[in-house]
Parts: structure tokens; sequence; C-alpha cells
């Protein structure tokens, strides 16, 4: 076969094949770069945000340039019990990314921008791979179907949370409608939570886990309580003064400290599984765009803690949010060098290059 023909059916099948979740680089690349902020960072932080504001636009262009190209493809996947659930890491990259806008004191216009377009895609997208996946008919069993990544749903309910919280205070006229939708999406989030953490455990229990299925995006187990301690920091933080969150301030300061000793309580367990699938099976470290769901955890259970160890005056907690920005970082470095070897190179090269004048037949 000619080379011209190889590389047309390269350049295809790479963008055919592209996986929803790859938004979560910009996820952990985001959180990692707050988390570091949060600890007294600036040029780490400011490198991250750099290399984010690179990547989440080039993204969205790979993303369209799939959909124009490849729209079957695109809808399959809305029907695909593992693959529909990364379509949530574009909603909590872009509000990740409005959040750290926030941070550093990016135009008001931006950041509310990044919002409604985090919203908006929280809309579409939960209810569209919920009706997608409740009304198919042939559906997997559970111990097939099931995965941590399924919590994805949860971060980016909270990531949408945690932004409208967070931008209240720049828009005083619609401040108590922000706190207002961001109290519901906490709460929807927390319910979320709990439906689907349980599917997940009982699936982990009484069925047999094989090395393979333990994937990075099991972390998210601790990540999606990490983010809920976060949302819940964050109303208590910007909502004394709104009726609705006043009322429920107790209630709010309890879940948000169940949420953040549950993300405490996976920690361990998580390790102990990663080391019984990695030195007792002998499963091999490689990269996969899927480590992007292990690295968000990290930062997030960083900053939460930071943040709550902030509003509940606790300065022992410092100590662990600081230990875990720097483990973040580590594994963010270790992934991103993973990704730059093995997939970056041919990503570029097979979205931005012209596909051959003769595609094969």
């Amino acid at each position: 076969m000619p080379d011209t023909r190889l590389e047309a059916i390269r350049h295809g099948l790479h963008l055919r094949r592209l996986h929803p979740a790859y938004f979560a680089l910009v996820m952990a690349t985001g959180i990692v770069s707050i988390a570091l902020r949060d600890i007294g960072l600036r040029v780490i932080p400011d490198v991250l945000l750099a290399i984010n504001a690179t990547i989440y636009p080039a993204l969205i262009l790979i993303s369209l340039a799939r959909l124009v190209a490849y729209p079957r493809e695109c809808v399959a996947d809305l029907a695909d019990h593992h693959r529909s659930q990364g379509y949530f890491t574009f909603v909590a990259a872009t509000a990740v990314m409005g959040l750290e806008c926030r941070m550093i004191g990016a135009p008001l216009v931006l950041v509310r921008g990044l919002w409604w377009l985090a919203a908006v895609a929280w809309l579409i997208v939960i209810y569209a791979v919920f009706v997608t996946l409740i009304v198919k008919r042939r559906k997997p069993r559970i111990e097939r179907g099931l995965d941590g990544g399924w919590l994805l749903s949860i971060v980016a309910t909270q990531a949408v949370a945690i932004l409208g919280a967070a931008l209240a205070p720049l828009v005083p006229a619609h401040a108590q409608a922000h706190l207002f939708f961001a109290l519901v999406l906490w709460l929807i989030g927390g319910m979320l939570y709990i439906w689907i953490i349980s599917m997940i455990f009982y699936r982990s229990l009484f069925f047999r886990l094989d090395p393979r299925e333990l994937t990075p995006p099991y972390w998210i187990s601790m990540g999606a309580v990490a983010i809920s301690t976060l949302a819940g920091v964050f109303l208590l933080d910007f909502g004394a003064r709104v009726p609705a969150i006043a009322a429920a301030h107790d209630f709010i300061v309890g879940f948000t400290l169940l949420f953040w000793a549950t993300a405490t309580w996976w920690i361990p367990l998580l390790i102990a599984l990663e080391a019984w699938r990695h030195l007792w099976k002998r499963y091999p470290l490689s990269y996969e765009p899927l480590d992007w769901g292990a690295v968000f955890p990290f930062g997030m259970y960083a900053t939460c803690t930071f943040n709550l160890a902030r509003v509940l005056d606790t300065t022992a907690l410092r100590p662990l949010a600081e230990g875990f920005a720097w483990a973040a970082l580590a594994l963010w470095l270790a992934t991103f060098i993973g990704w730059i070897v093995a997939d970056a190179p041919e990503l570029v090269r097979a979205t931005f290059r012209k596909p051959p004048a003769h595609p094969p037949r």
C-alpha cells in the first residue's frame, strides 16, 4: 500500500477513535495550577495556565473537526457506557478554566463566558448522556458497563457550581441567582454521588475485578467527593447572605465535612489497589489518555483541603494540602511526559495535517 494511503488511514482512524475524555488533560492541568496557587506559588501555576490556554482551544478545534468528519461516531459515543461519560470532561474543563481565570483577575466577560459555556454544556451533556443510556435497547451487564468514569457526571456538576459561586461577588445584581443555582447543583452532585458510588462499590465487592479494568478513572471515586467538598466551601464562602444558604448553613457544613472525610478515606484504599495492580499483578505502567483521571483527584484534594482548612481555621490540615499539591504536580509531570512521548505528536499530526488527495478506496 502506498504511503499516502497509509497516511489517510492513520489520519482518519485517529480522529474517529479520539476519546471524548481528552478534556481531562485540561481539568488536571488547571486544578494542579490552582492547587499550587493556593499554597503560594506563582511561576509554575502561570506556566500551567499558559499550557492550558493553548491546549483547551486546540482540543475544542479537534473535537469540532471530529464532529464534522465523523458525526456518527460522536453520536455512537453517547450510547457507549464507557465513552459517553467522557463528554463531562469538557464541562469540567471549561469550569476549571473559568475558576483559574477568576483567580488571576481575568476580564469579567471571559469568566462569565466560560461559566455560561460550562452551564449550557452541562445541561446538554447530562441529559443527552443519561437519556441515551436509559432508552438504549442493548445494555451491558453492570460489571462490563460500569467504571469510575461514571463519576465524571458529579465532577462536572460540582465544577459548574464552584464557578457559579465564585462568580457571584463579581455580578452583584445576579449574585443570589448564581448562589442559589450553585446550591442546587451542589445538592444534585451529592445525590448523584450517592447513587453512582453505591453501584461502583457493589460492582467492586461482588464481581471479579481484572487488573486491566482497574483504570485510572477509579481515582475519581475520591476526586468526586473532593470537588464536592470545594463546592460546599465556596457556598459557605460566598453565600452567607443568601437566605436558602443561610438556612441550610449547618447542613452544608456537615455534608462538606462528610465529603472531605470520604475523600480522605478513599486515598489509602486506592493506593492499595494500585499496588495490587502494578506490583502484585505486574500490570505494566504505560501512558493512556485516561491517566489524567488520576491526576485531577490529587490536585482537587489539595485544593479542597486547603480551602476547608481556611474556612474552618484548622491550620493542622495545611501541611496535608501542601503535600498533595506537590504530589499532584509530580503526577502531572509524569503523565504529561507520557502524553508527549506516546500521543501528542501523532494527535497533532493526524488532526492538522492535510489529508492526502487520494484516500483509500
